[in-house]
């Protein structure tokens, strides 16, 4: 099959369009959430004070909040701090749709982008100001790296032609380099990938996959494993640091009975309307999955989208089961799988569709031929001068027509509007997405209630010291209040959310009140919550004993509320 490039292009770039305006749609939420409000306040600090933040917290972020920072000194934002991911979205796609033209063929590139764009995982992760989109664009751009290199590599190990044979040739010279910058490409964009988020060294579990599933030769896997050994080397030092940080991710539980059923609802499309078609195209792809090539070193698109979508998942469940590490948006690069398979499904149906009208077309004209008619000519004949097979047909001639459109396009237009019945069955999801309520907390609002009922000079107490979070994402909420407790902002003491003043301290500030407010976790005011750090224990004691509530105010996600001083009693 002969592919012309202007196919491949549009097959690339209407996904990318489409997935761009798709996160572009209600990406001002107006508010942030918990970690997009650390993204937004670590980003902002100085370079130095970043770094010293990362030697106590959040090392596995760094180099996304490095690349960040200079985003947000230009402009300090909800969208600004949005727009990267939605750039890595987009790109995506894009890299999903080179994928699977490379792979098979331009119209199932074009199929798998869009799919990818319209999955709404991929859209609320395009809208969310953290590493994972760029991760997910970094996996789908070395997983094209290594199916580029693969095949280069393999064709370029000819039997019978020794190495030395090509390097002293001048286009064997050519070879070894071209062969030696795709692996070293392949490996700079996975040791940046692993870097914006270790988990993703799990893609290499993935790869190692494909190249076993499309039985590469010797020098193929050589070539991968000098590769590999230097990702896993550059993400060594991050791996040990991390390792001490361990207990940023104690919240962890392990994955349950229905996280399988979970991710493949959000990779596939959480409506059963979507679902199931889905899930059918993909069964067709995987039809035979592990039927050997047609000749050794031949990727397609099962050996590479069946690993990237299953291992990564499988593996950090099965981690999780004894060490709580799984959350969904840590694998979210994988979902890039589901619909590369999908749509290597659709092109299995449209083929087996055309076998089926080939065959009943030439029996057709068999009979007509026996009854002593013409038979009918072969397909695309006739077509006037120099018809011949359309740049999208399979192989073959094939030039059918319906109602004047080009069979190979009318398939392709029958599958792009199949996928839009699947976007607008699934748009009431993506709209409920773009509600701010649909995050964990919004801290706007509470910045906004603090301003409406906070005067300037209010004492407040965040319980515990992590509630500060909303203070610090929009301090004009808490503008000319006193924070008690705090010690040592943010910023200068190289923590996510400042240093506060030890329990005797914090006593004789608490001593001399009236009244305070208090910003505080829904779990901190429960009774069963007992903090191991003194500070915090000084807090919950002094206000129960010594103070009474007079006002409170429920937002999602923080609780706001007035204490007065106890009367005393006679």
């Amino acid at each position: 099959m002969v592919v012309k490039r202007p196919q491949v292009a549009v097959a690339v770039l209407v996904p990318v369009l489409v997935m761009f305006g798709i996160g572009l749609w209600g990406i001002d939420r107006g508010g942030m959430w918990r970690d997009e409000a650390v993204t937004f306040q670590v980003a902002r600090r100085s370079l130095p004070q970043i770094w010293q933040l990362l030697h106590s917290v959040d090392a596995v972020h760094g180099l996304y909040y490095l690349l960040m920072h200079p985003v947000l000194a230009l402009h300090p934002g909800e969208v600004a701090l949005r727009l990267p991911s939605l750039c890595a979205a987009a790109a995506t796609a894009g890299l999903v749709a080179a994928l699977g033209a490379r792979l098979a063929r331009p119209r199932v590139g074009l199929w798998a982008g869009l799919l990818y764009a319209v999955t709404p995982m991929a859209g609320h992760f395009a809208q969310e100001g953290r590493s994972y989109a760029l991760v997910a664009a970094g996996v789908a751009a070395s997983t094209l790296l290594l199916a580029r290199a693969a095949t280069t590599d393999a064709d370029g190990n000819g039997d019978g032609v020794g190495d030395g044979d090509l390097e002293d040739a001048p286009v064997g010279r050519l070879a070894r380099h071209a062969r030696v910058v795709g692996w070293c490409a392949y490996g700079g964009v996975v040791a940046v990938t692993v870097l914006l988020h270790e988990f993703a060294v799990l893609i290499l579990l993935a790869h190692a996959a494909t190249l076993a599933l499309a039985r590469m030769p010797r020098r193929v896997w050589r070539d991968w494993a000098c590769a590999a050994g230097a990702v896993l080397l550059v993400l060594l030092p991050l791996a040990l640091v991390s390792s001490g940080q361990a207990e940023q991710v104690a919240w962890l539980r392990p994955p349950g009975g229905g996280t399988v059923e979970r991710l493949l609802r959000s990779f596939t499309g959480p409506t059963q309307l979507v679902l199931g078609p889905y899930l059918l195209l993909i069964a067709l792809a995987l039809r035979h999955p592990f039927t050997p090539p047609a000749r050794r070193g031949e990727l397609s698109v099962p050996t590479v989208a069946l690993p990237l979508l299953l291992l990564p998942p499988a593996a950090l469940i099965a981690v999780s089961r004894h060490w709580p590490l799984y959350d969904d948006r840590y694998v979210l690069y994988a979902l890039a799988g589901a619909p590369l398979l999908a749509a290597a499904g659709a092109e299995r149906l449209v083929l087996a569709a055309r076998r089926v009208g080939l065959a009943r077309r030439e029996a057709d004209g068999l009979m007509r031929g026996g009854l002593g008619g013409a038979p009918d000519p072969a397909p695309g004949a006739g077509a006037g001068p120099g018809a011949g097979p359309g740049p999208d047909s399979g192989p073959g001639p094939e030039l059918g027509l319906v109602r004047g459109v080009r069979v190979p396009y009318a398939a392709t237009l029958a599958g792009v509007l199949a996928i839009t019945l699947a976007f607008v069955s699934q748009l009431p999801v993506l709209r409920e997405d773009r509600d701010p309520a649909r995050r964990p907390d919004n801290l706007a609002v509470v910045s906004a209630a603090a301003a409406q009922r906070m005067s300037p000079g209010d004492p407040v107490l965040f319980l515990p010291s992590l509630g500060r979070r909303s203070a610090l994402a929009y301090p004009k909420g808490f503008h000319g209040t006193r924070d008690i407790a705090l010690a040592e902002p943010a910023p200068v003491s190289g923590t996510l959310y400042g240093r506060e003043t030890g329990p005797d301290e914090l006593r004789h500030r608490l001593a001399g009140l009236d009244r305070v407010w208090v910003v505080a976790e829904p779990y901190a005011l429960k009774s069963a919550w007992y903090p191991s750090d003194p500070t915090e224990r000084v807090k919950l004691t002094v206000v129960g004993e010594e103070f009474v509530q007079r006002a409170e105010f429920v937002r999602k996600g923080s609780i706001l509320r007035l204490y007065v001083r106890r009367a005393p009693t006679m």
